[in-house]
């Protein structure tokens, strides 16, 4: 298969674990405890870290180095280019998180519902490139099945967090008032941006060959920013805060353990 399919397959894998997750809104009444859901934050950022260092810019510094570019350059670049493109996202679009009463980006009069679905939609963008790029790089080295194994990793510590972060969006709007299916719908709508900006990123990259060190440290960039912007201060709200920060440190090493072990 070419990058596009290999793209494909794995930010479909992702996309289905946020809806096996989105589909627990059937089976439960109640959302995830506070205590869990900071749990749950710090894992997702573990991973997240883990996975820009190891599956993102490391490979970026390799290929534009192959290339006869600096390493540094297109990962310094890129990354800085990922954090500004979700900060304006951010800064633009109205949305909401979970446990929280004041929306985030610009005032609109959209639903709460509406911006409860934006704000993890915002999050899973980076994870559906990252996810998407790994493929790709792999499917262009087919004789280096470290890639291979690399990306494997990457998707499937994405798709682990993915599963919570589906029933972190669904079950909260069950409790808006929302039927139970369509709950589930907007859950699992939530991950669709992931093979959709997955796909768009491996199409440049393969129109352009030389931006494939660029796009890596750009999904790199744009998945610390939710990191740091979101997640952990998210996973530390509270009086319990070791729970968060067991939960990062969780999420690193199940993301490390896979990459090298895989690899």
């Amino acid at each position: 298969m070419n990058g596009i399919a290999w793209a494909a397959v794995g930010t479909g894998f992702t996309f289905g674990m946020t809806t096996l997750g989105a589909a627990l809104v059937f089976f439960f009444r109640r959302g995830v405890s506070p205590q869990l859901q900071r749990v749950l934050q710090g894992f997702a950022a573990g991973v997240m870290i883990a996975a820009s260092v190891w599956s993102l810019l490391i490979p970026a510094i390799e290929e534009a180095e192959a290339a006869g570019i600096p390493g540094w350059m297109p990962a310094a670049g890129g990354f800085v280019l990922g954090i500004a493109f979700l900060m304006v996202l951010d800064l633009c679009l109205p949305h909401l998180h979970p446990g929280s009463r004041e929306p985030e980006g610009r005032q609109a009069g959209w639903k709460r519902t509406t911006m409860l679905v934006l704000a993890v939609t915002l999050h899973n963008i980076p994870e559906g490139m990252a996810v998407g790029l790994s493929f790709a790089l792999a499917a262009q080295h087919t004789g280096e099945a470290a890639l291979g194994a690399s990306a494997l990793a990457l998707a499937l510590g994405i798709g682990i967090q993915n599963f919570p972060e589906g029933a972190a969006i669904s079950l909260p709007l069950r409790q808006e008032g929302l039927s139970r299916l369509r709950s589930f719908a907007y859950g699992s709508l939530s991950g669709i941006v992931e093979p959709i900006f997955g796909i768009l990123v491996v199409l440049a990259a393969g129109t352009i060959q030389p931006l494939m060190p660029w796009l890596l440290s750009f999904a790199a960039g744009a998945m610390l920013y939710v990191v740091v912007e979101e997640l952990i201060p998210e996973a530390h709200l509270g009086e319990h805060s070791h729970l968060g920060t067991l939960g990062v440190m969780g999420g690193f090493l199940v993301m490390m353990v896979l990459d090298v072990a895989l690899g």
